[in-house]
């Protein structure tokens, strides 16, 4: 297990002999024995990478949490005390859940934690599995239905969209309906990881994705253009109403009919009993259900 462990960590045979302090024949043996166990090559040459075959990424959940408990079993886990304890936590997100979760967080690890660090991260949602496997990425944070075999969720919170314009935007005037918007250039924020394929959905349904004239991958910039011009910006309620606090952007009802999106924290099973990980993840759930 601990060959296919660093194998599926470094994906690469001399990086996982470094990482075991063995020499590469004798991970190159192991590997060959695993193959033979599992009828299967599980890991083959990509490029300069060696890549898990579907069974590998099949088995890897039960091996990885196999091996977690075995190490659990070999002594009594020290309690995480979060007020004297120096730890980084690596949490996948992007700027949307930042601006929202963040400052929330924070005020909280002041509170409670005040050695505790916080990064946030983005990586490929295809990565993300693998890199909280490994212990690269502690948490994600968002809409990631994709993520599955051997990760836990946790709902936190659930938004729904509005429309962003600037004061005096013809909008604001009566009442906004699906023929009004219809009328409007729009903005959109797409990226993966959010509930961006509703509203392109939701925009084809209505015909109204020729009048999309903005599309940016982040939301930095969508206030700025907001003010600027007589765009129309389809956004999360939760984002748009704390944007709307430092921009003066006026918030509308939106129109179409669109489901709301849940917004969940993620852990992968292998760091399920780890003490750090609990308390964080507790700490999460409890600050941010109770503010959203």
């Amino acid at each position: 297990m601990y060959i296919f462990e660093a194998l599926w960590i470094e994906r690469s045979v001399t990086s996982a002999s470094k990482r075991l302090n063995l020499t590469q024949a004798a991970v190159s043996g192991a590997l060959g024995r695993l193959r033979d166990q599992y009828k299967d090559a599980l890991f083959t040459r990509v490029a300069n990478r060696m890549e898990p075959t579907p069974r590998a990424t099949e088995i890897a959940p039960s091996l990885l949490a196999a091996l977690s408990m075995v190490l659990d079993t070999r002594g009594q886990q020290k309690p995480f005390d979060p007020f004297c304890a120096r730890r980084l936590f690596t949490i996948h997100t992007r700027d949307a859940s930042e601006a929202i979760c963040l400052p929330v967080l924070y005020e909280a690890i002041v509170d409670e934690a005040p050695a505790i660090s916080i990064e946030t991260v983005y990586h490929r949602i295809s990565d993300i599995a693998d890199e909280m496997a490994s212990g690269k990425i502690d948490f994600a944070l968002g809409h990631l239905p994709s993520l599955d075999a051997g990760v836990h969720r946790r709902l936190l919170f659930s938004h729904k969209y509005v429309c962003v314009v600037r004061p005096g935007h013809p909008l604001t005037l009566g009442n906004l309906n699906a023929e009004r918007l219809e009328e409007c250039d729009h903005l959109l924020v797409r990226f993966s990881g959010s509930g961006q394929p509703l509203l392109e959905k939701a925009f084809e349904v209505a015909r109204l994705l020729d009048r999309i004239k903005i599309r940016i991958p982040q939301y930095l910039a969508a206030p700025h253009l907001v003010l600027k011009s007589d765009l129309v910006w389809s956004a999360p309620a939760n984002l748009a109403k704390e944007l709307a606090k430092y921009y003066g952007l006026v918030v509308l009802p939106h129109p179409l009919p669109l489901d709301s999106v849940e917004v969940s924290l993620y852990w992968h099973e292998r760091y399920n009993r780890d003490s750090a990980n609990k308390w964080m993840r507790e700490l999460i759930v409890r600050r941010l259900a109770k503010r959203h």
